[in-house]
């Protein structure tokens, strides 16, 4: 149902969200005046359709009251550069169609008046209006409005007090709102991707951890490529990074501490460790480690510890990752002389195959809405694909010719990938697809890139 929802403030200078009392920017229309959403329906998104009937949207520059220097730049220019984020952001899912042209400025006070005889004829749908102000105590305000044009209604409104350096957030945030509000799906545009970046001829490939926001803003790197460092995974609470480097020249699972920047062996022996994932509740990691020639999958907590095998068959068992509920395992194992997709529970019992199609399976990763698992199906090309914990309902989403290591979205509904470069080069860049297979792109990175981890919400 179309609702008003209260104004609410999270501030996102630090990990725990507070909620403040924020005004609006200028009288709020009563609600007599608006029309009865049960009467009018409700404007949705088919979030099945994907780009084959995405929805009208007008996303106006966000004004500012007064003009004023901030450390991230002028209000007047984040305003524009707030609207800009909202609209790629939503033009990036594939279900919304921001207008590009005529886009009319907005007066301060006209926020939370909307003109809808100038925006519906200009062939909005929807309308989200905004606003930025600077506070004395040098935080930033953002606001963010959303309206059914048509209905002449406000759908939700919600505001932000942040840090000068946390501004973009403030536009992802009001991204996941209107995306929210209108498809009924859960947020995703306030996240980040950790992955290997990398540089140099094929052979001799830097590759180092960079940290970016999911739309490839806020770029960093996080090792310095004297090591080569592979298959780095979040931890839920985003504060550790585990994956799998070669300092020292010896292959080895090491922990990667976000906020001190440092980084500790996380199971100290001569046997090759790799493939690390954390579980949903950030107590154990699960990995690969091979003994005597013969690989299977262990869990280790995730402060240090002694390795619990989970798995003891013949041949190669890696890639295991935990279902949302932390109760099973699916992996991948060429036990029965292929590599196919298992799962078990969490304690390595009941071990049972699920692929039984032609060609090969790998690198499986379990959805956050626990419904699918993507994988990489490896069958002349390597394509993404996902079916079902069962092995039912396969699907392929992707037709390059080497698509490669899926990860979720926070909301289950996107995967990032990576896309080898033909012609034997070695390079590599990050995609995404929807579950639909019909919204493709490029995600851009500061060099190339592969093995990306899309993380949780931020807090």
């Amino acid at each position: 149902m179309l609702h008003k929802t209260l104004f609410a403030a999270a501030l996102l200078v630090s990990s725990a969200a507070q909620a403040q009392t924020v005004p609006a920017p200028g009288p709020t229309p009563a609600p007599a005046g608006q029309a009865d959403p049960q009467q009018q329906g409700e404007l949705v998104v088919d979030v099945v359709g994907g780009v084959s009937a995405p929805l009208g949207i007008a996303i106006p520059v966000m004004p500012t009251a007064e003009v004023a220097n901030t450390p991230a730049g002028r209000t007047d220019v984040l305003g524009e550069q707030l609207a800009q984020i909202v609209s790629t952001d939503l033009r990036n899912s594939g279900l919304f169609k921001p207008l590009e042209a005529g886009l009319k400025p907005v007066p301060y006070p006209e926020v939370t008046a909307p003109t809808f005889d100038y925006w519906g004829p200009a062939g909005a749908s929807a309308l989200v209006q905004g606003f930025i102000r600077a506070n004395n105590d040098g935080t930033l305000t953002v606001g963010c409005y959303l309206y059914d044009v048509s209905s002449r209604a406000e759908l939700a409104r919600q505001g932000f007090v942040v840090a000068p350096g946390d501004w973009r957030r403030a536009g992802h945030k009001c991204a996941d709102m209107i995306y929210s509000k209108l498809t009924g799906e859960g947020p995703y545009f306030d996240s980040r991707v950790v992955y290997v970046s990398e540089t140099g001829p094929k052979g001799k490939r830097i590759k180092r951890l960079a940290l970016m926001d999911q739309d490839g803003g806020n770029h960093s790197f996080l090792t310095n490529g004297q090591a080569i460092a592979l298959t780095p995974r979040f931890s839920p609470d985003q504060r550790s990074i585990v994956y799998m480097s070669y300092l020292d020249d010896r292959p080895a699972i090491y922990v990667y501490d976000v906020a001190s920047k440092r980084q500790r062996l996380l199971v100290p022996n001569t046997n090759l460790t790799f493939a690390p994932r954390v579980s949903p509740d950030g107590r154990w990691v699960l990995f690969s480690m091979a003994v005597a020639g013969n690989t299977d999958v262990y869990r280790v907590p995730l402060a240090g510890g002694t390795p619990q095998r989970l798995t003891d068959s013949p041949g190669i068992d890696t890639g295991g990752t935990y279902s949302p509920d932390g109760s099973r395992i699916v992996f991948e194992s060429d036990r029965s002389g292929t590599q196919q997709l298992y799962v078990m529970n969490a304690d390595g019992s009941q071990q049972q195959r699920i692929s039984f199609g032609s060609g090969r399976y790998a690198t499986p990763v379990w959805s956050p809405r626990g419904d699918l698992i993507a994988f990489t199906k490896l069958a002349g090309s390597f394509r993404i694909g996902v079916m079902s914990p069962s092995g039912a309902n396969e699907k392929l989403l992707t037709d390059g010719a080497q698509d490669e290591g899926p990860s979720w979205s926070p909301n289950g509904r996107v995967l990032m990938f990576f896309r080898s470069t033909g012609g034997g080069s070695g390079r590599a860049d990050l995609w995404s697809v929807d579950l639909t297979g019909v919204n493709v792109r490029r995600i851009p990175t500061l060099l190339d890139g592969s093995d990306p981890a899309w993380g949780p919400l931020r807090p």
